[in-house]
């Protein structure tokens, strides 16, 4: 999923159907599928053809297979029998029970409760919903009856294992989630038991009501949640959502404009759906839950103003794969808006140190900005782990949130200074990036960009956009890091010269006014060569850090596309200075701190070309560019290639000079053949 690339793929014939979910047997590595109902199929990577494998024709339809690592391959049969794939391998044409009569199974589970398989299913009849309790080893089925509910009835279920209990959730088409609570042990012989159950969680907020169609269990205090967002009045929009369950809140949410197959998966801390065509894998990380990671999201009759869900704005069209952090308790991107809503009088009647970080947060809303900045730095001193990111993220959200009430404020040095000395990452401040693009705030941005593990592709593609369109002239004037630039372009600060330094084959530095800028004039350095740096120090510092930060190709290229055209061969032309530059080092390596490497600048080199190559070949002035870094590649490429031809005789030369013991003067003579 990482590498966005297929690993292995099989088809059976035309006119077969696949009719169940493909599994894994952990324990030989095969995978593991039926079609038809009753064929079932065995193979492994090495295998092609589906043709050619493992066949077996089964006696029943098979409902489900279910793999644990430790317990082997379960198979449910629609009947409701049960058998583990070894035994069902030794006579596949066995008869197989029907203990379920005429009910229709509707969704089921296995789990490994210590060394026994526990298998769980439900089933529904006429309007009743039946669970049954499968226990493979001691052959034992327990069926329930769950308790009605009147106008509802459930349309998900998933459940967990622990301390010999089954938890069975229920996701209710009355917007709820119901908990049941089913031992293992059992010692009654009745036939049929009523599974009471308890309201868990409304799927509702401010309003507007959550139709939840799959969900699956992060951790005890925990759920995801998929569906449609109704609100009155408004037209319903797809969503996931992470509800907290200790604290009845919604902890966060992402709108899913393409839609989706109303399917979630869970597995190892990633969440697995379609999104439009395409698949999109989510990470999470819980953390321990707290109240607050529900600040901003409790239901509060007199503040109508609370956000029900917020936009990440972070899914593209084309997007497979999203990851991001957590602020609070889950690891997905946090709420870009904090409800603020105490009075100003509390900051003077209540004592910090007896606030939690909700509640000060709460207290601050309408205080000075000198208070606001005082509180939150003390705030941030205080805060312990594992609860400092998340009391960074909630005060950077609280400064962003005052920003948006009052266009005048804007706490620069603050925002630095957090982003500078704290480990933060995009998804704890979405709207931080915003902001500071707003405000034309480069070092900011020049810092996220070096520092976020996690910034969206749109959004490192609006820097990128932002720091080729601005001025040079604006620049001279605002405070940016030369640390990545200043030891291959140096400065002359009583004119803001640009030269490069005196390099060991002879390269001097030139001015020459830039072409590519004819509002702004500015000097460039004119290398040995004719070819000059095309931008400023300050200019190529924010370029730098644009080539450091982490994006992926297939979401950054669409984007890429959108660059002017202009502004594409003036990066091109950057890249090649730093091409050359680094060329002209023996490990060609560029000196500084956080300076390109040379993977960096020949990726976007190519990603570049592959977005605009087009049109570049088409700009008359883009023709000498092209030409000059085709010769250049070209002539690199022979350089190495005789490299290659004389690599075994290097080699055998540094044998031999490690295997004689020279003295402290010698002359030798060695040639080449």
């Amino acid at each position: 999923v990482s590498a966005q690339k297929p690993l292995g793929c099989w088809s059976v014939k035309h006119g077969q159907i696949i009719t169940c979910p493909v599994v894994c047997n952990f324990e030989t590595q095969e995978y593991i599928a039926v079609h038809d109902d009753k064929v079932l199929r065995i193979w492994k990577n090495k295998d092609i053809n589906l043709d050619k494998v493992f066949k077996a024709t089964l006696s029943a339809d098979v409902y489900r297979i279910h793999s644990l690592p430790n317990g082997g391959p379960v198979v449910l049969f629609k009947g409701g029998g049960v058998r583990t794939l070894d035994v069902l391998l030794e006579a596949p044409q066995q008869e197989i029970e029907n203990v379920i009569s005429d009910e229709v199974i509707k969704w089921s589970e296995a789990f490994m409760e210590g060394q026994q398989p526990v298998l769980i299913f439900a089933t529904e009849k006429d309007g009743d919903f039946f669970v049954y309790i499968q226990k493979l080893k001691m052959n034992s089925l327990h069926k329930y009856k769950l308790e009605q509910q009147e106008l509802s009835k459930p349309l998900s279920f998933t459940a967990y294992i622990k301390n010999k209990i089954i938890t069975l959730l229920c996701l209710y088409s009355n917007d709820s989630v119901y908990k049941v609570l089913i031992p293992l042990q059992q010692n009654t012989e009745e036939e049929e038991q009523i599974l009471s159950k308890s309201l868990l969680l409304n799927l509702s907020v401010s309003g507007s009501v959550l139709k939840g169609t799959s969900f699956v269990v992060l951790d005890k205090d925990h759920i995801a949640v998929l569906g449609r967002l109704a609100a009155s009045g408004e037209e319903s929009k797809e969503c996931l959502t992470i509800w907290n369950t200790k604290f009845q809140t919604l902890q966060t949410s992402k709108e899913l404009p393409l839609g989706t197959s109303g399917q979630l998966w869970c597995y190892e801390e990633k969440f697995f759906f379609t999104h439009g065509k395409v698949l999109t894998v989510i990470m999470y990380k819980c953390e321990t839950s707290s109240l607050a990671a529900a600040v901003g999201k409790l239901k509060d009759s007199q503040t109508p103003d609370v956000s029900s869900f917020v936009n990440w704005n972070t899914l593209g069209d084309k997007e497979l794969v999203v990851s991001f952090e957590s602020q609070q308790s889950v690891a997905l991107k946090p709420e870009s808006k904090m409800t603020l809503r105490s009075k100003r009088t509390i900051v003077a009647k209540v004592q910090p140190d007896t606030l939690s970080v909700g509640q000060l947060l709460l207290s601050l809303k309408d205080a000075s900005t000198t208070v606001l900045e005082d509180e939150l730095r003390q705030l941030m001193s205080k805060a312990q782990m594992p609860d400092l990111q998340a009391t960074i993220g909630c005060v950077v959200t609280a400064l962003i949130n005052r920003c948006k009430q009052n266009p005048k404020y804007y706490p620069r040095n603050f925002l630095q200074q957090i982003v500078q000395t704290r480990d933060l990452s995009y998804s704890l401040c979405p709207d931080l990036m915003a902001v500071a693009l707003e405000k034309k705030d480069m070092y900011l941005l020049q810092i996220c960009l070096q520092q976020f593990p996690d910034i969206p592709e749109e959004i490192t593609y609006t820097c990128l956009k932002v720091f080729l369109s601005i001025s040079e002239a604006y620049l001279q004037r605002i405070d940016v890091n030369l640390e990545s630039v200043i030891c291959y372009i140096d400065i002359e600060c009583n004119d803001k010269e640009v030269k490069t330094e005196i390099l060991e084959n002879g390269f001097n530095a030139e001015l020459e006014q830039d072409v590519w800028d004819t509002k702004i004039p500015k000097k460039t350095h004119l290398m040995a060569d004719g070819e000059f740096c095309p931008v400023g120090p300050q200019k190529a510092a924010l370029l730098n850090a644009v080539l450091h930060s982490a994006y992926s190709e297939t979401f950054l290229l669409p984007h890429l596309k959108n660059l002017p055209a202009q502004q594409a061969v003036l990066f091109l032309r950057y890249l090649y200075y730093l091409y050359v530059k680094c060329s002209e080092k023996i490990n060609t390596t560029l000196p500084g701190i956080r300076a390109p490497t040379i993977n960096q600048i020949m990726d976007w080199m190519c990603l570049l070309l592959d977005a605009h190559f087009t049109v570049m070949v088409m700009l008359p002035e883009a023709k000498e560019l092209l030409s000059s870094l085709h010769k250049f590649v070209r002539a690199q490429v022979r350089f190495y290639s005789e490299l290659n031809k004389i690599e075994g005789s290097l080699r055998e030369l540094q044998r031999l000079h490690q295997q004689k013991d020279f003295q402290t003067y010698s002359i030798e003579v060695l040639e080449l053949i």
